[in-house]
């Protein structure tokens, strides 16, 4: 045994330069750095501070886990949807957010809406999938809000309800002979060959010469892209079998793209007429009567403008290149744009059976630059075609007789996403604005709105107390028969397709019959 005077030393030596014990003052006097005793002094109100900050933090932490998460609702399961959810699970650390989706699936317009051409826009899936994943965020797909469950049950289960789910609808044309056979909306036709379960039954007979699309947006030329593109050329995508079938059987061989305004007021993307002057087996037709003095106008256009109209213009006036040239030279399909005409009458076909042609008002422009208008001139021409499809605009239906809409302008009243006269109430994406713009700006929009959601619920503007959230929808569901399916249900069936598609060498082949879904589920 060690003596008695070493084991006294050891135990003084280990008093003074052991660290404190929990709620204990430290022994500053013995340590080497301060043998002033004002040092000492100074150094023990430090640690008095220390332990102050010590306890209000734990108190700030026991706050924290018996305050109630806010328990949010989002209804869509869009780009709008997920990029309100992402906002909002990354800045408040305990909310949990429930999407639903009417739908068996989720990605919204990402899956039904961008062409199959484009898989690289697709990839923002990647983003949605890890948000879905997380442990604060749940998807209940095959719920119809509206239907199944009223906006008000939502809102008295939830804080915050967001509503997100985008433009379902399209404009009609409003003309004679829109009911005819052969007369689809650009909406239809984008969901029949991108695999909407409701438009899988479209059936579009292709065998005309000739179609018109009117309409000069991105879906105008998406649509046209997809009937002019050789189908070998669509073979490893992920359009669906179905529409590849017809499409290889499809004898079109000219697309117009008819507009009530001027190549100045085109609603297109440069991107997008890149494509189309540069698709395979096919030559663009564009009269140059129409860009007449254009080259001086576009002087003082903003830059994106300017640059399209350029492209245009070149296009419209120049001979093609020699690569160009070649490219064209044994093209047998073609593609124009039509400007300054506007739909009066879909013709029928001599027994009255389906369309045949459509008769266009001949216009002129008021005003300049974007805010022209088109005025009817009193001419009109008649086109020939067997298939017309109507691209002016899709449109958001009301949701829920206790939700404020604007019909006129298809959108729900909102003040930066917050619900005219409804608190706690939020829209997001086309549904809040209208259907314009890209993925990115539904992304800009959508955290606008989840910003807003915050700081409402932090500054004492959201129901106080706690509230069920899924707990109360579930029972609710149950009881009207309803059954939700879940995202790990999506992964399921998102490996099926994936399967499905492996064989012929795409990306994977939608499942479209939501009973066959079901099915595959188990239900």
């Amino acid at each position: 045994m060690a003596p008695r005077c070493w084991r006294w030393w050891h135990w003084s030596a280990w008093r003074r330069t052991r660290p404190p014990l929990p709620g204990s003052t430290p022994n500053f006097e013995g340590s080497d750095e301060v043998r002033d005793p004002a040092n000492a002094k100074v150094l023990r109100k430090k640690w008095r501070r220390v332990q102050l900050g010590v306890k209000l933090g734990k108190l700030h932490l026991l706050t924290l886990l018996l305050e109630q998460p806010p328990q949010i609702c989002v209804v869509g399961s869009g780009p709008a949807g997920f990029y309100t959810a992402q906002h909002l699970l990354k800045h408040h650390p305990q909310a949990h957010v429930d999407i639903y989706e009417k739908q068996l699936v989720p990605f919204g317009l990402v899956r039904f809406g961008v062409a199959p051409d484009h898989p690289e826009v697709k990839n923002v899936i990647n983003t949605f999938t890890q948000t879905a994943r997380s442990a604060r965020c749940a998807f209940r797909g095959n719920v119809v809000v509206g239907r199944d469950v009223a906006v008000p049950e939502l809102r008295a289960a939830y804080h915050a309800v967001v509503l997100s789910y985008g433009a379902e609808d399209h404009r009609a044309l409003e003309i004679p002979g829109e009911e005819l056979p052969g007369v689809f909306s650009a909406r239809a036709f984008v969901g029949w060959y991108n695999g909407l379960p409701e438009n899988r039954e479209l059936a579009p007979d292709l065998s005309c010469d000739t179609a018109v699309i009117l309409g000069q947006g991105n879906v105008a030329l998406d649509v046209a892209r997809i009937l002019l593109t050789p189908p070998e050329h669509l073979e490893k995508t992920d359009i669906t079998e179905a529409a590849l079938g017809v499409l290889r059987q499809s004898r079109v061989k000219t697309v117009w793209i008819v507009g009530r305004r001027g190549p100045l007021q085109v609603a297109f993307t440069i991107k997008e007429l890149r494509e189309m002057i540069q698709l395979p087996g096919t030559r663009p037709i564009l009269d140059p009567a129409d860009f007449l003095g254009l080259q001086d106008r576009i002087k003082e256009v903003p830059r994106p403008r300017k640059r399209l109209t350029e492209l245009l213009l070149r296009t419209a006036t120049e001979k093609p290149g020699t690569e160009d040239a070649a490219r064209q030279a044994p093209a047998s399909r073609a593609w124009g744009l039509r400007f300054f005409r506007s739909p009066q009458q879909v013709l029928p076909s001599p027994d009255g059976r389906r369309a045949a042609g459509i008769r266009l008002a001949v216009t002129r422009l008021e005003g300049v630059g974007e805010a022209a208008r088109a005025v009817p001139t009193g001419d009109t021409e008649d086109l020939p075609c067997g298939l017309v499809l109507s691209s002016v605009g899709y449109k958001s239906r009301p949701i829920d007789p206790s939700v404020p809409f604007d019909p006129k302008l298809g959108v729900i009243p909102n003040m930066e996403g917050r619900v005219v006269d409804v608190p706690g109430l939020y829209c997001s994406g086309w549904v809040k604005r209208g259907p314009t713009g890209v993925i990115a700006t539904t992304m800009t929009d959508s955290f606008l709105t989840g910003q807003m959601l915050l700081q409402d619920l932090k500054t004492g503007l959201l129901p106080p107390g706690p509230r069920p959230g899924y707990a109360a929808i579930e029972a609710l569901l149950s009881s009207r028969g309803v059954r939700p399916v879940s995202f790990s249900d999506w992964e399921k069936l998102d490996a099926e397709e994936v399967s499905r598609g492996k064989g012929a060498g795409k990306p994977r082949e939608k499942l479209l019959d939501p009973q066959e879904m079901l099915g595959l589920l188990g239900r």
